[in-house]
This record gives C-alpha cells, structure tokens and sequence, in this order.
C-alpha cells in the first residue's frame, strides 16, 4: 500500500531539504528521499554541498589557512612555531567529522519538522497531476508513495574532460580532491573556476607546485575586471602558475604521474606532469535514475529540468529547484528556491530575485561580488559611477595584517542606486551580505555612506567605497 503525501521532495541537497522543511512549516505532510550514503551505510543527506562541495572544502580551507598562517604569518605578531608539520589524515578525519555533523544535523531537523525520510535512489512510477504522483525508493528505505506534489531536487555532477577518465587515485574531480591521502608535490588542476581554485589553494597551502589550466581566456572572466586582475596578481604572487586560453590535447596517466599536453594562448605546444591532476571543468545537472522519461518530464538540451519563472515544470505539481534547473549552481539560490516552491504551493508569493544572489570564492584574500560587474555595465551603455577604497587603509585590516585588496561600488549615475560590489580581501563572504541587504531595499550608496560602522571594522571599507562613488573618502 502506498503512503500518500502532500509533497514529496526527490534530494535532500540545499535546495531538497529546505523545501521539505519548509513545506513541512506550512503544515503540509511531507517526505523527503535521498541515496547518498556514508562509507558505513548510514544516510548522509545534504547533497553535493554537504558530502562532496561546499563543507568539506572549507573545512579543508580552514585547515590548510591555518597551517600557512602558522608557517609564515605568526612570526610577525611574535609568535616562533618551530618543528611546524601536518598530519594529512587527522586534517582529513577532521574534515569527515564536520560533514557528518551536518549529515546528522539535517536528519535532526527533518524529526524536529516531522518530515519522513527515506534513504534511497527516488523516481518517478507513474501518475498525473490529478489523482498524484507514483514514487517509488529503491534503496534501504525501499517505499512506494503518491505525491500530490513532486519537488525534484537532484542537484548536479562534474563535468567530464572527453577523453579523461576520472579514477580518483591520479585523475581527481572535486570529490577526489578533497581525500588526498598525502601533500602532492606537483598538483594540475584543470579550470580557474571557484572549485578549481579553492581546492587548488588547500594542497597550495600544504605545499603543493600549483599549475592552473584554463580554457577560457581572461582568468576569472565573471568577476569585476578589477577584482580579477588583483586576484590573478596575488595568485600568481602565492605561487600558482595561471596559464589562460589553454587547449588541452592528451592526458597521459603514468605509473607515478599523469602528463598532460596543452596548447597555450599563442599555440604553442606546452607539456607538464603531475602527481595528482583535479578535472574542475563546472558541473552538469544530474538526472540519472529520476525515470523523468517515463511521465514525460521535459529536459532541455543541456539536460537541465525546464522550468518556468515560478520553477513549475511541465509536468502539473511538479515542480524543480536548484542546481537541477536554469540559473546559477549556487547552494544558497538553491535554498532560496527551495523556500519560494514550499510557499507557492501554499498559495503564497515565494521570490527569489537572481539580481541579488550573492557569489563568493574562498580563496585568500576572499573574492564576493553582488550586482552587475564594471564590463557588464559598459556592454549595457549603462550610465554609472564607481568607488574603490584599498583595505591598505582600513584600520582593522592593517592590524590584522591582512592589507589585500579593495571594495568596489557601483552606482546608478542619475539615481544612485547600487548596481554592484565586488570585493576582493578579507572576509569578504561576510562583508558582502550588507551590500545584498542594501540592494534589495534599493538604497543608493548614499545610503551606505551615511550609515555608521563600528570602528575599527572590516566593514568600514564599505562606507569608504560608498564614500568613493561622489569622490568623498575619508581615510584615503
């Protein structure tokens, strides 16, 4: 006999778990299923995100921050460490424990919410609109339910490099990458995306050769022009060697070591070889076992779940979120998705404006951006002034010792209004949340300009920034 449910939610990733907490919150009766699993057995919800992506990685992050501010930052706040080493595999076992916390943290919160779980691969049987949805589990928590309405929220997988077979032992993808058992001495990481560069920054950190390979040919090619040419200039200060406009023509995997032959910008042949190579080419949506073919769910042709402004499929009361859908591969606008579909299936107005998602890159220094970037502006004729101000001038940042790079504000040239900040320096993920505040109440950079900050903050860049955009700084 089939449990029937108001909403059945397919992946417990950001934009799953949300939605089903949130259904749950509206008083709907609500499931939840998702297959992945711990090397034990026991379930591991939280998607990508939580297992594979956004935790583990600044778990390691944190780390390896830690382990280069001990080798070379302390000594100039007294502080001598001698006989400094790293143990990679409490680094690791340390690692597995935050991200089971947030496994365990999220089944917490489907009890609290009185949300069913079930653990297994979730797919459609049958069904319509009308009298539901067939679904059924496959897995440990084998079930067959019936949904009024189906959230699929399968999330995404890497990209594959043609010809390159990922083994996880010599050729990584980010899961790979985040389980080396040793500090690889030469490390090539194929793509300057944000997961290419924050796992590249960890083994950079412990003491790995760095080498990034980018297809495109301007480094960091969304980010403001500003920020990324500060950021490739500090990169490339660390130790990573950038090479941009590449062409990659054979990978060879050795005994030892895996080659790999490119051609650069100008079309010469170049050929380098590594311990370990990470494939992080971007991600593709992932449907694989949802059976969507059976009950016609559409697909576009890169494969994504077509969905409509509300994130309605075509299928009636069904619905798609996340990284499984058009839009940014972002964890939190899958949240914010999740959220907007839980309450428009109550009948209320769930929003999510794409103009202020924020983006971030946990590098160090940090980059953050909101809005549109200085080019985008330029592309669009539109009529706009700009304000930077360095973090060489901010107090708290020179007490930090942590003086790299600027706030840059852009705004309308009529109207005031904030079109864009992008930042490049510390903290900047936190710094970035008061301009995405800002912009969804419109303010101008007026606004923030008048608007005290504590001293002596991070966050006083801000103001200057603000205080920049009508040539008005005042610590510059």
């Amino acid at each position: 006999m089939a449990e029937r449910y108001d909403v059945v939610v397919i992946g417990a990733g950001p934009g799953g778990y949300i939605a089903a907490i949130r259904a749950a919150q509206l008083g709907f009766r609500v499931a939840c299923i998702d297959d992945w699993a711990r090397a034990d057995g026991k379930p591991a919800p939280g998607g990508t995100c939580t297992n594979v992506g956004c935790i583990p990685s600044k778990a390691l992050l944190q780390s390896s921050e830690n382990y280069e501010h001990a080798g070379h930052a302390f000594a100039d706040h007294g502080i001598d460490v001698k006989g400094l080493s790293i143990d990679v595999r409490r680094m690791l076992a340390r690692k597995e424990k935050v991200v089971a916390q947030n496994n365990d943290g999220i089944l917490y919160l489907f009890k609290k919410n009185k949300v069913a779980f079930f653990h297994g691969l979730g797919k459609f049987a049958g069904g319509d609109g009308e009298a539901g949805w067939q679904i059924d589990v496959e897995g440990p928590g084998a079930a067959n339910l019936v949904a009024r309405h189906v959230v699929v929220a399968t999330g995404s997988k890497p990209r594959a490099l043609p010809g390159v077979e990922i083994d996880n032992q010599r050729v990584l993808d980010n899961e790979g990458a985040l389980a080396i058992a040793e500090v690889p001495r030469r490390l090539g990481v194929v793509g300057a995306g944000v997961i290419g560069l924050e796992l590249g920054s960890v083994w950079r950190r412990l003491g790995s050769e760095l080498t990034v390979l980018e297809a495109l040919p301007a480094f960091l090619g969304a980010v403001d022009d500003a920020v990324a040419k500060e950021a490739q200039k500090v990169f490339t200060r660390q130790g990573l060697a950038i090479h941009t406009g590449v062409t990659i023509s054979d990978v060879k995997l050795g005994r030892k070591d895996v080659t790999v032959a490119w051609n650069d910008a100008s079309g010469n042949a170049q050929r380098a070889s590594f311990d370990r190579l990470v494939v992080s080419i971007g991600r593709v949506p992932h449907t694989a076992g949802l059976n969507g073919e059976k009950v016609g769910l559409e697909l576009d042709p890169r494969g994504f779940v077509v969905v409509d402004d509300q994130c309605r499929t075509n299928l009636p009361n069904v619905w798609a979120v996340g990284d499984v859908v058009r839009g940014p591969m972002l964890a939190h606008k899958a949240e914010e998705e999740g959220v907007a579909v839980a309450e428009r299936i109550a009948g209320q107005h769930g929003h999510v404006d794409f103009n202020t998602i924020p983006w971030v890159i946990y590098t160090w220094p940090e980059i953050a951006w909101v809005g549109k970037t200085e080019q985008q502006l330029k592309a669009d004729g539109a009529s706009y002034r700009a304000g930077s101000f360095p973090f060489t001038a901010n107090g708290r940042a020179r007490a930090m010792g942590e003086t790299t790079g600027f706030v840059k504000m852009l705004a309308d040239a009529k109207t005031d209004r904030i079109l864009g900040v992008h930042i490049i320096g510390p903290y900047a993920s936190e710094l970035i949340a008061e301009a995405v505040v800002a912009m969804e109440f419109g303010a101008a950079s007026e606004d923030l300009a008048r608007i005290c900050h504590a001293h002596p903050s991070l966050s006083e860049a801000i103001k200057e920034a603000a205080l920049a955009v009508d040539r008005r700084t005042l610590n510059l």
